[in-house]
């Protein structure tokens, strides 16, 4: 069987309870999970370290706060007053924790989904976003990895243009798979505003209803959503269900015909919602 896993964010309990429901076993079934797999959550490293012995059963994207941690542990970021990731920071398996971090992808391909954390802009049709993923992917694990995660940071370019180089660039390609949720229909991004649907800010919508975007034909799986919560549509699956907010983990069974089943496993608060 093949499982969708919604944003983990360190709560390894409800995960171990989730996959239990599920009865899953590595050597016969796969996790496609979206990202944010780390912090604000109280067992940070017990996710990491389940999800790296589940090897290629664990098909993990890297989200914002994944990428958050991986940039305070090379010293590119000071944590946030919130963070929880000391467990990670303090621990003697760190490097082995943090190197396979980043070799996580950016974005995925697979059984007819495209895979995000966050959004894909507008102008960016699957085949183009899959490649900008990958130069994401090649910095993170480059030998100038430390030279990315200093510029990764800030929400500046606010939109994508073929032009960008540099860190711009990767700086766009960074904010739309991990942080996107409103934009214009030009592709302008706002990165600040975080509330449902009705909260989108004047002359912008959810990145996945703008008219025309070029991944329109393809259906998209993402995260990163908590106030957008679960949302399944034929174009577009939302599975950050607020787990670390006292919410859910919510996990979505692929099966060949088409049909789904969702299983979800209630979460102990672990935030106050909004920080």
């Amino acid at each position: 069987m093949h499982y969708l896993v919604g944003d983990i964010q360190g709560c390894d309990a409800p995960l171990g309870r989730l996959l239990a429901k599920l009865d899953f076993s590595p050597s016969r079934d796969t996790l496609y999970l979206l990202g944010d797999l780390v912090n604000r959550g109280p067992a940070s490293a017990a996710v990491l370290r389940r999800l790296m012995a589940y090897g290629a059963a664990a098909r993990c994207l890297l989200g914002n706060h994944d990428l958050s941690l991986l940039a305070v542990a090379h010293g590119d970021r000071a944590p946030h007053r919130n963070d929880t990731m000391d467990d990670i920071l303090g621990a003697p398996d760190r490097e082995a924790m943090l190197d396979w971090l980043r070799h996580r992808p950016m974005a995925l391909h697979a059984h007819g989904l495209l895979l995000v954390h966050g959004g894909v802009l507008p102008a960016w049709d699957l085949r183009q976003t899959l490649a900008l993923a990958g130069e994401v992917e090649t910095a993170l694990r480059g030998p100038a990895v430390l030279d990315f995660l200093e510029h990764m940071y800030g929400n500046q370019p606010a939109g994508w243009s073929d032009e960008l180089a540099g860190h711009d660039r990767l700086r766009v390609v960074v904010n739309a798979l991990t942080r996107l949720r409103f934009c214009t229909p030009e592709g302008v991004m706002d990165l600040r505003a975080n509330g449902g649907l009705q909260q989108a800010p004047p002359g912008y919508l959810p990145w996945f209803d703008v008219p025309d975007r070029r991944t329109a034909g393809i259906r998209i799986a993402f995260g990163h959503w908590s106030t957008l919560g679960l949302l399944v549509r034929p174009d577009l699956i939302s599975l950050d269900t607020g787990c670390v907010w006292g919410g859910c983990l919510t996990a979505l069974r692929l099966d060949a015909g088409g049909a789904h089943e969702l299983v979800q496993e209630k979460c102990e608060q672990a935030q106050v919602p909004g920080e």
